[in-house]
């Protein structure tokens, strides 16, 4: 016990400890350079607004701000933006992010999405105008035709043909309503005059 206490008073103790100390300073100096050079400590590179760019102008200017791109699924079609250009992205424009980061981009599709014409023949007129809206088909014009069901949905038409119940139209289509006006057609009466 006497000797170990000697030891630790003694001067190659201390030299040894000496030692270890500068070596252990020049290892935490070491791995923290290798940390600023590895992780681009302090450097920024600023997002660039890629709103509106065709997805080739994108992958341009991504390569040219030194970051790396993901496309994410398609948005709904949004018409104030050129179609297959950046709608949406992350991190926003104007964020300092380091080099090699990766954007994230939400692109405008090709158009709208198409939606299917529900069930609106022999249906009045309000119903099929709210069925179509629910669906996201606007009604542009009611065209009315001699048949007694007045009001009644008889024929559907997309820029001038027909349609059926089940069609697929895209999202906010305009289309046209044919019904009735409530008078009986001139066909009918001539039948029944002629029996």
């Amino acid at each position: 016990m006497r000797n170990f206490f000697h030891f630790l008073k003694s001067r190659s103790f201390l030299v040894q400890i000496v030692l270890a100390l500068v070596v252990l300073v020049a290892l935490v100096i070491g791995v923290l350079q290798w940390l600023k050079s590895t992780t681009n400590h302090g450097e920024f590179v600023e997002v660039p607004n890629f709103s509106k760019l065709s997805v080739m102008d994108m992958r341009q200017a991504v390569e040219n701000a030194g970051l790396r791109y993901e496309v994410l699924d398609s948005a709904n079609f949004n018409p104030d933006y050129p179609r297959f250009s950046i709608i949406e992205q992350n991190p926003a424009a104007g964020t300092k992010v380091k080099t090699n980061r990766k954007i994230y981009f939400t692109v405008n599709p090709s158009g709208y999405k198409k939606v299917t014409v529900p069930k609106i023949i022999q249906v009045t007129k309000r119903n099929a105008t709210s069925m179509l809206r629910a669906v996201g088909l606007d009604v542009q014009r009611v065209t009315y035709i001699d048949q007694l069901g007045k009001d009644m949905v008889y024929y559907i038409k997309y820029k001038g043909k027909d349609i059926k119940p089940g069609d697929k139209l895209p999202k906010t289509a305009k289309i046209e309503l044919i019904c009735g006006n409530g008078d009986i057609p001139d066909t009918a009466i001539i039948k029944a005059d002629s029996q």
